[in-house]
């Protein structure tokens, strides 16, 4: 199977309604110009590319027509492979490889109304913006500094998609605020919805609310002191919780932070990250008592990192359980070098090149 055809089906949208047995998962529920190729967007975010399936035959075309360039791609591979690493080797590399959260991309049926709610509910700004009519979809990034520094959003809308199923695998978003009842009291007031009171979590001291924005994604504000990573947060549920730590201990080089269990609630999370959760975003997994599976529905797309060089990163992760959907090397048309890959639990994350991504902000 080519690398279109398996980033494809698995990334097919799945419309499955959540089990009603799932309620209870989530316990604690100025615009600069750019000029980067297109194709970046399909493949790098990884957001633009599957909701084709949704546009009936324009879109079919489409695919057909990315099809010969995108299977290319893996020959850049050849030329790199003096880059190979062992196992006896991988953990250090992948510990000394200079990696940071770049950004988390997801779907959005209405990019105005999103970026009006983000920026005048949650104080995020407009980072940059931009529309492709040719190939139907636009995008945003959104968050509370540069992206050459900061964590941030990128919300993809694909033409004619106004609704998406985010399946009961996503959790939610964290973000850090100084006072939580102030930002909710802002929050009502433009008009949003509040679904869970400013209040203390169940088995712990911090001080939350619980926000949704026009899709339905879950932001939960947390109440803790000023930090340069306000977008602090990404929940996903995972169903072994053991097996997913040593994989993004592993191969994606992250730190334990932090892991909790409520036997009470009937569930147990781990937060992971590349630095201090106070100062970096970091991945938080929930494991719910009893349950291995989760629908991801068709909203959530990826989380992206930067690396030195993704085909030792894409190495790493074959030798510590991941699945490479799309094999390392510069995309085509442009010298950006990414790789894309699937966790243990089917959770997709792209390395980008650092030095590319730079070039990209330039």
């Amino acid at each position: 199977m080519s690398s279109l055809s398996a980033t494809l089906n698995l990334l097919r949208p799945s419309l499955a309604p959540p089990p009603s047995s799932l309620r209870f998962c989530d316990v604690r529920n100025s615009v600069s110009s750019y000029c980067t190729s297109r194709r970046l967007a399909l493949f790098h975010l990884g957001s633009a590319l599957p909701q084709s399936q949704l546009l009936g035959a324009k879109a079919s075309e489409l695919l057909r027509g990315e099809r010969n360039t995108l299977e290319a791609a893996p020959v850049a591979n050849l030329a790199q492979a003096g880059t190979a690493i062992t196992k006896e080797n991988a953990l250090e590399w992948v510990k000394n490889d200079k990696r940071r959260m770049l950004h988390v991309v997801y779907r959005v049926g209405d990019l105005d109304k999103t970026i009006k709610f983000y920026t005048e509910c949650l104080g995020m700004k407009l980072l940059r913006r931009r529309d492709i009519p040719e190939e139907q979809y636009s995008n945003a990034f959104l968050g509370y500094g540069p992206e050459d520094s900061n964590f941030v959003v990128e919300l993809t809308y694909n033409y004619g998609v106004d609704k998406y199923n985010i399946g009961t695998g996503f959790g939610h978003f964290g973000i850090g605020v100084e006072d939580v009842s102030k930002s909710v009291e802002l929050i009502k007031a433009k008009g949003g919805k509040v679904t869970r009171e400013p209040g203390p979590a169940k088995g712990d001291s911090t001080i939350f609310a619980s926000v949704e924005d026009p899709d339905g994604y879950t932001f939960e504000l947390l109440e803790r002191g000023p930090s340069p990573e306000p977008l602090c947060q990404v929940m996903l549920r995972v169903g072994d919780l053991d097996r997913a730590i040593n994989f993004y201990k592993k191969a994606f080089g992250m730190e334990l932070l932090r892991r909790r269990d409520y036997p009470k609630y009937k569930y147990t999370y781990a937060r992971m990250g590349y630095g201090p959760e106070d100062k970096n975003p970091v991945l938080e997994l929930t494991y719910n008592y009893g349950i291995t599976d989760y629908d991801k529905g068709n909203g959530y797309a990826q989380i992206a990192i930067g690396t030195d060089d993704v085909y030792k990163s894409a190495e790493a992760i074959k030798l510590y359980g991941g699945k490479i959907v799309l094999e390392p090397g510069p995309l085509p048309g442009i010298n950006t070098k990414i790789t894309a890959c699937l966790d243990p639990d089917g959770w997709k994350s792209v390395f980008v090149d650092n030095v590319d991504f730079m070039k990209e902000l330039e």
